[in-house]
C-alpha cells in the first residue's frame, strides 16, 4: 500500500474451509497494512473455492450457521439498498456490483428501478443468478469493457479482500465512477473485538481466499492513495455473530452456536461504544 519493504510476520493461520494448509500473515512495518503472504496465484486459487459449502457461491443452507447466514442476509439486503439510496442521494441510477455471488443484491436493486450491471468470477454462481433472478451476470474480466464514468454507484460487498490486483482495481474503479458517484466497499475488520479475541483462529482471515486484511485506518489510506475521500463508515454488527459461530466451529468447541452468539453479542456491544471495533465495516468513498 505504501511501497514499504520492511515486512514482519504477524500470524500463522489455517485454511479451515478447504485444505487445512497453513498461511502466514505479514504486515508492513511502515504503514501496518496486513496481508496474506505467498498466497496462491490466480491460476491456482480456484481450488480453494471448490467446496460445496462456500456460501457466497453455493447458496447452501446446510447447518445452523449457514441457515443463520441466510436469515441475516434477508435483513441486510434491505439495509444495503437503503444505504445506497441514502449515500447516493438518488432513488435510481446506474449501479455496478462486483463479486455479486449468487445475485441477491443486484436483483434487489434491479427490482427497485436501478440499471444494474453485475460481475462474478464463479460460473456456477452466475448460473444461479440467471436461473433464480433472470440476471445476466458477466465474468469479472468484463470490468475492462466499461467506459469511464459509466456508473453512479459501484458496490463491493466482501469482495475487495479477494482481489489480487488491488491497486489496479482501485484505479479502474476511480475511472468507472461518475464524478458525483459513490463507491461502497464492505470488508472484514481485523482490528475488531472478535478478531482480537480469536487471534489466528478468526474465521474472517479466511486464508488464502482473503488476500488483504483491512482496518478503518488502512482502508482510508488506500482510498486516498487512489483519489478517493472516505465520506462515511457504517458498522456491520450482524457479521460478528456469523464469524464468531464459524470460528467456534473451527476451534472444535462444544456449543459453537451458543458460544458464537455470546461473542457476537459482546462484539456488538463493543461496536456501539466504538463503531471501529465492528467485525465488518462498510466504507463509502467519493472522488476527491
Amino acid at each position: 500500500m505504501c511501497g514499504g519493504t520492511r515486512l514482519e510476520r504477524a500470524l500463522t493461520c489455517v485454511d479451515h474451509y478447504a485444505t487445512g494448509e497453513m498461511f502466514h500473515l505479514c504486515h508492513c512495518a511502515e504503514c501496518g497494512f496486513l496481508f496474506t503472504q505467498d498466497f496462491p496465484s490466480e491460476t491456482e486459487i480456484e481450488r480453494y473455492y471448490e467446496t460445496p459449502d462456500y456460501i457466497s457461491h453455493s447458496d447452501t443452507k446446510k447447518g445452523i450457521v449457514n441457515h443463520t447466514y441466510h436469515y441475516v442476509r434477508r435483513y441486510m439486503l434491505k439495509r444495503k439498498a437503503r444505504l445506497v439510496v441514502s449515500e447516493a442521494h438518488r432513488k435510481e441510477g446506474r449501479l455496478l456490483d462486483i463479486g455479486t455471488g449468487t445475485g441477491y443484491f443486484p436483483a434487489t436493486m434491479k427490482a427497485s428501478g436501478w440499471q444494474v450491471q453485475a460481475l462474478e468470477k464463479s460460473a456456477s454462481a452466475r448460473d444461479f443468478a440467471r436461473a433464480h433472478f433472470n440476471l445476466e451476470v458477466k465474468p469479472e474480466t468484463a470490468l475492462s469493457d466499461y467506459a469511464p464514468e459509466s456508473f453512479d454507484v459501484i458496490t463491493l460487498w466482501h469482495v475487495m479482500e479477494h482481489l489480487e490486483h488491488l491497486n489496479e482495481t482501485w484505479e479502474k474503479l476511480h475511472s468507472l465512477l461518475a464524478d458525483k458517484g459513490v463507491l461502497v466497499v464492505a470488508v472484514p475488520n481485523c482490528s475488531s473485538y472478535d478478531a482480537h479475541k480469536y487471534g489466528a483462529y478468526w474465521a474472517a482471515y479466511d486464508v488464502p481466499r482473503h488476500l488483504w486484511h483491512f482496518t478503518p485506518d488502512t482502508m482510508q489510506k488506500l482510498g486516498a492513495k487512489h483519489g478517493f475521500i472516505l465520506s462515511a463508515r457504517h458498522p456491520m454488527p450482524f457479521d460478528a455473530f456469523y464469524i464468531s459461530m464459524l470460528t467456534e466451529r473451527y476451534m472444535h468447541h462444544r456449543g459453537a452456536f451458543l458460544r458464537g452468539l455470546w461473542t457476537g453479542t459482546l462484539a456488538g456491544l463493543s461496536s456501539l461504544v466504538k463503531k471501529e471495533r465492528s467485525s465488518s465495516m462498510i466504507y463509502v468513498f467519493r472522488k476527491k
